[in-house]
Protein backbone atom coordinates (compact mmCIF):
# COMPACT_ATOMS: atom_id res chain seq x y z
CA UNK A 1 0.00 0.00 0.00
CA UNK A 2 0.93 3.68 0.08
CA UNK A 3 2.22 5.36 3.24
CA UNK A 4 -0.43 7.66 4.72
CA UNK A 5 -3.30 6.11 2.73
CA UNK A 6 -6.05 4.04 4.37
CA UNK A 7 -8.68 2.10 2.41
CA UNK A 8 -12.06 1.02 3.78
CA UNK A 9 -14.34 -1.26 1.74
CA UNK A 10 -17.77 -2.33 2.96
CA UNK A 11 -21.44 -2.51 1.91
CA UNK A 12 -21.98 1.22 2.37
CA UNK A 13 -19.03 2.63 0.49
CA UNK A 14 -15.44 2.58 -0.59
CA UNK A 15 -13.53 5.21 1.40
CA UNK A 16 -9.93 6.28 0.90
CA UNK A 17 -8.49 8.50 3.63
CA UNK A 18 -5.23 10.40 3.34
CA UNK A 19 -3.08 11.61 6.23
CA UNK A 20 -2.09 14.64 4.12
CA UNK A 21 -4.14 16.29 1.34
CA UNK A 22 -3.93 14.62 -2.06
CA UNK A 23 -3.81 16.45 -5.36
CA UNK A 24 -6.80 15.24 -7.36
CA UNK A 25 -8.43 15.46 -10.76
CA UNK A 26 -11.81 13.81 -11.21
CA UNK A 27 -15.20 13.74 -12.89
CA UNK A 28 -16.80 13.21 -9.46
CA UNK A 29 -20.30 14.43 -8.64
CA UNK A 30 -18.91 16.25 -5.59
CA UNK A 31 -15.48 17.89 -5.57
CA UNK A 32 -14.89 17.26 -9.27
CA UNK A 33 -12.26 18.97 -11.42
CA UNK A 34 -8.78 19.82 -10.11
CA UNK A 35 -8.35 20.23 -6.37
CA UNK A 36 -7.16 18.73 -3.12
CA UNK A 37 -8.82 16.13 -0.94
CA UNK A 38 -8.33 14.40 2.38
CA UNK A 39 -10.71 11.61 1.36
CA UNK A 40 -12.28 9.94 -1.67
CA UNK A 41 -15.73 8.41 -1.16
CA UNK A 42 -17.57 6.05 -3.50
CA UNK A 43 -21.03 5.74 -1.91
CA UNK A 44 -23.43 2.88 -2.65
CA UNK A 45 -27.02 3.91 -3.49
CA UNK A 46 -30.04 2.00 -4.76
CA UNK A 47 -30.47 1.50 -8.50
CA UNK A 48 -33.56 3.70 -8.48
CA UNK A 49 -31.88 6.47 -6.47
CA UNK A 50 -32.91 9.82 -8.01
CA UNK A 51 -29.41 11.41 -7.81
CA UNK A 52 -31.07 14.82 -7.37
CA UNK A 53 -28.70 16.00 -4.65
CA UNK A 54 -25.48 13.95 -4.50
CA UNK A 55 -23.82 16.60 -2.31
CA UNK A 56 -26.44 16.06 0.40
CA UNK A 57 -26.22 12.25 0.10
CA UNK A 58 -22.46 12.35 0.52
CA UNK A 59 -22.52 14.95 3.29
CA UNK A 60 -24.83 12.78 5.42
CA UNK A 61 -22.59 9.76 4.97
CA UNK A 62 -19.36 11.66 5.60
CA UNK A 63 -20.72 13.21 8.79
CA UNK A 64 -21.76 9.79 10.06
CA UNK A 65 -18.32 8.32 9.30
CA UNK A 66 -16.34 11.38 10.48
CA UNK A 67 -14.72 11.68 7.06
CA UNK A 68 -12.62 14.85 6.85
CA UNK A 69 -13.14 17.65 4.35
CA UNK A 70 -12.35 18.36 1.64
CA UNK A 71 -13.42 15.15 -0.04
CA UNK A 72 -14.22 13.89 -3.52
CA UNK A 73 -17.51 12.01 -3.72
CA UNK A 74 -19.00 9.50 -6.16
CA UNK A 75 -22.27 7.54 -6.23
CA UNK A 76 -22.73 3.99 -7.50
CA UNK A 77 -25.34 1.26 -7.40
CA UNK A 78 -22.60 -1.35 -7.83
CA UNK A 79 -21.94 -3.45 -4.73
CA UNK A 80 -19.12 -1.57 -3.06
CA UNK A 81 -18.12 -4.54 -0.92
CA UNK A 82 -17.16 -6.24 -4.20
CA UNK A 83 -14.78 -3.47 -5.23
CA UNK A 84 -11.60 -4.73 -6.87
CA UNK A 85 -8.35 -3.42 -5.37
CA UNK A 86 -4.97 -3.73 -7.07
CA UNK A 87 -1.58 -2.22 -6.19
CA UNK A 88 1.72 -2.31 -8.05
CA UNK A 89 5.10 -0.59 -7.88
CA UNK A 90 7.19 0.21 -10.95
CA UNK A 91 10.40 2.25 -11.14
CA UNK A 92 9.77 3.85 -7.76
CA UNK A 93 6.10 4.67 -8.41
CA UNK A 94 3.39 2.89 -6.41
CA UNK A 95 -0.14 2.92 -7.83
CA UNK A 96 -3.38 1.76 -6.25
CA UNK A 97 -6.58 1.22 -8.24
CA UNK A 98 -10.04 0.59 -6.79
CA UNK A 99 -12.90 -0.16 -9.17
CA UNK A 100 -16.59 -0.71 -8.56
CA UNK A 101 -18.38 -2.20 -11.55
CA UNK A 102 -22.05 -2.10 -12.49
CA UNK A 103 -22.94 -3.05 -16.05
CA UNK A 104 -26.67 -2.39 -16.01
CA UNK A 105 -26.49 0.35 -18.62
CA UNK A 106 -23.60 -0.26 -21.07
CA UNK A 107 -23.24 2.21 -23.92
CA UNK A 108 -21.28 2.83 -27.10
CA UNK A 109 -20.00 6.40 -26.87
CA UNK A 110 -21.22 8.53 -29.75
CA UNK A 111 -23.82 5.99 -30.88
CA UNK A 112 -26.01 5.14 -27.89
CA UNK A 113 -28.89 7.59 -27.38
CA UNK A 114 -29.07 10.14 -24.61
CA UNK A 115 -30.58 8.54 -21.49
CA UNK A 116 -31.61 9.45 -17.97
CA UNK A 117 -28.93 9.34 -15.30
CA UNK A 118 -28.84 6.05 -13.41
CA UNK A 119 -26.22 5.13 -10.80
CA UNK A 120 -25.16 1.80 -12.31
CA UNK A 121 -21.62 2.77 -12.96
CA UNK A 122 -18.01 1.89 -13.42
CA UNK A 123 -16.21 4.10 -10.92
CA UNK A 124 -12.43 3.95 -11.12
CA UNK A 125 -10.23 5.47 -8.43
CA UNK A 126 -6.45 5.69 -8.80
CA UNK A 127 -4.08 6.82 -6.04
CA UNK A 128 -0.40 7.39 -6.80
CA UNK A 129 2.61 7.85 -4.60
CA UNK A 130 4.04 10.24 -7.17
CA UNK A 131 4.18 13.87 -8.28
CA UNK A 132 2.43 14.34 -11.65
CA UNK A 133 2.34 17.68 -13.44
CA UNK A 134 -1.17 18.93 -14.32
CA UNK A 135 -0.90 17.71 -17.90
CA UNK A 136 0.17 14.28 -16.66
CA UNK A 137 -2.97 14.13 -14.50
CA UNK A 138 -5.12 14.73 -17.58
CA UNK A 139 -3.16 12.13 -19.52
CA UNK A 140 -3.70 9.60 -16.72
CA UNK A 141 -7.47 10.09 -16.96
CA UNK A 142 -7.19 9.22 -20.65
CA UNK A 143 -5.01 6.19 -19.90
CA UNK A 144 -7.43 4.89 -17.28
CA UNK A 145 -10.37 5.38 -19.65
CA UNK A 146 -8.59 3.51 -22.44
CA UNK A 147 -8.07 0.60 -20.04
CA UNK A 148 -11.74 0.61 -19.09
CA UNK A 149 -12.88 0.37 -22.70
CA UNK A 150 -10.34 -2.35 -23.50
CA UNK A 151 -11.48 -4.36 -20.47
CA UNK A 152 -15.12 -4.13 -21.58
CA UNK A 153 -14.29 -5.16 -25.14
CA UNK A 154 -12.19 -8.08 -23.93
CA UNK A 155 -15.07 -9.23 -21.72
CA UNK A 156 -17.55 -9.07 -24.61
CA UNK A 157 -19.77 -6.42 -23.00
CA UNK A 158 -22.23 -4.91 -25.49
CA UNK A 159 -24.70 -2.05 -25.52
CA UNK A 160 -28.47 -2.73 -25.82
CA UNK A 161 -28.09 -1.97 -29.54
CA UNK A 162 -25.57 -4.82 -29.85
CA UNK A 163 -22.41 -2.72 -30.27
CA UNK A 164 -19.24 -3.14 -28.25
CA UNK A 165 -19.60 -1.08 -25.09
CA UNK A 166 -17.10 1.69 -24.39
CA UNK A 167 -18.41 2.20 -20.84
CA UNK A 168 -21.65 2.75 -19.01
CA UNK A 169 -23.73 5.91 -19.23
CA UNK A 170 -22.59 7.31 -15.87
CA UNK A 171 -18.96 6.31 -15.35
CA UNK A 172 -16.61 8.39 -13.23
CA UNK A 173 -12.86 8.49 -12.69
CA UNK A 174 -10.63 9.89 -9.95
CA UNK A 175 -6.85 10.22 -10.13
CA UNK A 176 -5.11 11.35 -6.93
CA UNK A 177 -1.46 11.72 -6.00
CA UNK A 178 0.56 12.31 -2.86
CA UNK A 179 2.89 14.78 -4.57
CA UNK A 180 5.96 12.94 -3.30
CA UNK A 181 9.00 12.32 -5.48
CA UNK A 182 10.29 13.85 -8.71
CA UNK A 183 7.94 15.70 -11.05
CA UNK A 184 6.38 13.54 -13.76
CA UNK A 185 5.46 15.27 -17.01
CA UNK A 186 3.77 12.40 -18.80
CA UNK A 187 0.93 10.01 -17.99
CA UNK A 188 0.46 8.14 -21.26
CA UNK A 189 0.54 4.33 -21.31
CA UNK A 190 4.23 4.07 -22.23
CA UNK A 191 5.47 6.57 -19.63
CA UNK A 192 6.64 5.22 -16.27
CA UNK A 193 3.63 6.81 -14.57
CA UNK A 194 1.05 5.80 -17.16
CA UNK A 195 2.39 2.26 -17.46
CA UNK A 196 1.88 1.42 -13.80
CA UNK A 197 -1.53 3.12 -13.78
CA UNK A 198 -2.60 1.15 -16.84
CA UNK A 199 -1.49 -2.07 -15.15
CA UNK A 200 -3.47 -1.55 -11.96
CA UNK A 201 -6.55 -0.10 -13.64
CA UNK A 202 -6.78 -2.89 -16.20
CA UNK A 203 -6.31 -5.55 -13.51
CA UNK A 204 -8.91 -3.98 -11.21
CA UNK A 205 -11.46 -3.60 -14.00
CA UNK A 206 -10.88 -7.10 -15.36
CA UNK A 207 -11.60 -8.46 -11.86
CA UNK A 208 -14.57 -6.14 -11.28
CA UNK A 209 -16.17 -7.12 -14.59
CA UNK A 210 -15.56 -10.79 -13.84
CA UNK A 211 -17.26 -10.48 -10.45
CA UNK A 212 -20.26 -8.62 -11.89
CA UNK A 213 -20.76 -11.18 -14.64
CA UNK A 214 -20.48 -14.05 -12.16
CA UNK A 215 -23.18 -12.45 -9.99
CA UNK A 216 -25.47 -11.54 -12.89
CA UNK A 217 -25.25 -14.59 -15.09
Amino acid sequence: MIEGIEVEVDREAVVIRAAAPLRVVSSAAVGGGFGRARAIVNLHVAKNHPCDDPAADLARFCRARAIPEPYVGLLTSAWTEKAALVTETHNGITALALATVGLGNPVEAGRSPVAICRPSTINTIVVLDANPDPEAFVNLVITATECKTLALIAAGVRSPEGARASGTSTDAVVVAATGRGPRRRFGGPVSDLGWVVARVVRSALDEGIRRWKADNG
